[in-house]
């Protein structure tokens, strides 16, 4: 690809780009699956003429899908849609759940999980072995890293208790199952930009959640152009002393992804301003900018605090949001089927 005058994206090694008489071409390249993208359809077809003249390749023409990801082009509303209808008919089959009765939510709120449910005796091992909870944990996974944000929660929770599933954690992942028979054709759209390229995060934390460990959980949603392409539900790798310390925690790891992600879209040419981040805590917004030393916050672990230096330096912004209108709660908690709807559509999400 550099030999054809490609540029190789510092950021993400998948990623090549090039001007073509001041038309911007990209090329995305996975193994041996690639897309072309680029507003001139000229400027695809020289490079298809090039790469065809150096490899054995097969056009596919416009892009439909790519990994197990349909691609839904829309050009009356100018909108592309992003789900994974087929793949996740293939898991209910799989997983014998295409008749269940689907639900509204990921993960209702009376599973209260911990590792005290896991199996204890040898029969109760025994028994849980036939049950395909790896198999079924992984399956789930890679379709809430491609396109489902929503059940970034419950995936999150429910592999915790891979390496000894009980029967309650199973009853939870059927439970997930379930919300993907209701949900099955949901995915992101991604419209064009009405107003300027934004790119805007969103950070919550749940504090002590966990039963096992009382670790918090740290969850983090970031749009383009109003559009969710980057998100995250996982326990906080410290325990946490106060609300504040999760929240404060939380956003020291939405910083990092901000940082990643602002470099990655600037260096194609596409962001030409800082990042803003909001956060529904007054506390740990601000503890991220006062600098006064204090005894409730001096334990706080030294790597947390380089987000005061990214706010001083002016690159990414934290800022103030209610609690009720923060999409990144859906990574912390079970909600409401009311507010769970809300969190997707703040995201920009095909609800069907």
């Amino acid at each position: 690809m550099i030999s054809l005058k490609f540029q190789k994206s510092v950021c993400d090694h998948c990623l090549y780009f090039k001007n073509t008489s001041s038309v911007p071409v990209f090329l995305l390249l996975y193994v041996d699956d690639m897309l072309i993208i680029s507003p001139s359809l000229n400027a695809i077809k020289d490079v298809q003429k090039c790469l065809c003249a150096n490899f054995a390749m097969k056009d596919l023409g416009d892009a439909k899908r790519i990994l197990g990801i349909n691609i839904v082009r829309d050009r009356s509303k100018r909108t592309l849609t992003l789900n994974q209808i087929s793949y996740i008919e293939k898991v209910l089959s799989k997983f014998n759940m295409l008749s269940a009765s689907p639900v509204n939510v990921p993960m209702a709120s009376h599973f209260v999980l911990s590792k005290d449910q896991s199996p204890k005796t040898a029969p109760e091992i025994e028994k849980m072995k036939s049950v395909p909870y790896s198999s079924a944990i992984g399956s789930v996974m890679y379709l809430m890293v491609s396109t489902r944000p929503d059940i970034a929660y419950a995936v999150s929770c429910l592999s915790r208790y891979m390496p000894n599933p009980g029967l309650p954690h199973w009853n939870a992942l059927k439970w997930l199952l379930r919300y993907l028979i209701s949900t099955v054709k949901h995915g992101l759209i991604f419209s064009k930009c009405a107003s300027g390229i934004e790119l805007i995060g969103y950070v919550d934390s749940n504090y002590a959640n966990d039963r096992d460990n009382r670790k918090s959980t740290t969850s983090y949603v970031f749009t383009l152009c109003g559009s969710c392409i980057s998100w995250k539900s996982q326990l906080q790798p410290i325990v946490a002393l106060s609300t504040t310390e999760s929240e404060y925690v939380a956003a020291t790891e939405a910083f990092k992804e901000a940082i990643w992600l602002k470099r990655l879209v600037s260096e194609i040419g596409f962001l030409k301003k800082g990042v803003t981040i909001f956060s529904d805590s007054q506390s740990a917004i601000q503890l991220c900018k006062n600098h006064v030393f204090h005894d409730r916050t001096k334990h706080i672990d030294v790597r947390f605090h380089f987000i005061r230096d990214i706010v001083d330096a002016g690159g990414v912004k934290l800022c103030k949001i209610p609690s009720e209108f923060n999409p990144a709660d859906m990574g912390t908690k079970c909600l409401s089927a009311e507010k769970h709807l809300s969190c997707k559509r703040v995201l920009n999400f095909d609800c069907g």
